[in-house]
């Protein structure tokens, strides 16, 4: 289990996640990133309180709906060109915490291409929201 996980500010959460999903992405400071998109994948975990995510009728509306996290990174992605790895999970994170029920979020991205014999290099950022 990763440490974070054991933070007791997520005791109260469920966790919803959405694992690897690839997208074309225009990242990258070199000459040739800015040529043309390149793959990245994505990671991202959701702690959401229980009160916010607990479902008394099965109902898609009593929780927060996972479309929500791919339309925040199609989103920001449309958005144009980013330099930074860091930028990106920043700006991931602040519009995932901006969900009401939304306690805290991890997010994790990966350029699979940028070196032959390494699966990928990445930056990877956990937040928490501001107490009110």
């Amino acid at each position: 289990m990763t440490a974070w996980l054991l933070d007791p500010r997520l005791a109260h959460c469920r966790r919803i996640y959405l694992r690897e999903a690839l997208f074309d992405a225009n990242i990258g400071v070199y000459d040739r990133e800015h040529a043309g998109a390149q793959r990245l994948i994505v990671s991202i975990d959701l702690f959401v309180a229980l009160s916010a995510s607990t479902p008394r009728h099965d109902r898609v509306e009593e929780v927060v709906d996972y479309d929500f996290v791919r339309e925040t990174i199609r989103v920001r992605l449309a958005r144009g060109h980013v330099n930074l790895q860091e930028t990106l999970v920043d700006d991931l994170a602040g519009a995932l915490l901006v969900h009401p029920g939304v306690v805290a979020v991890r997010v994790c991205t990966e350029k699979p291409d940028v070196y032959e014999s390494v699966a990928g290099v990445g930056v990877e950022v956990l937040r928490f929201k501001d107490p009110e």
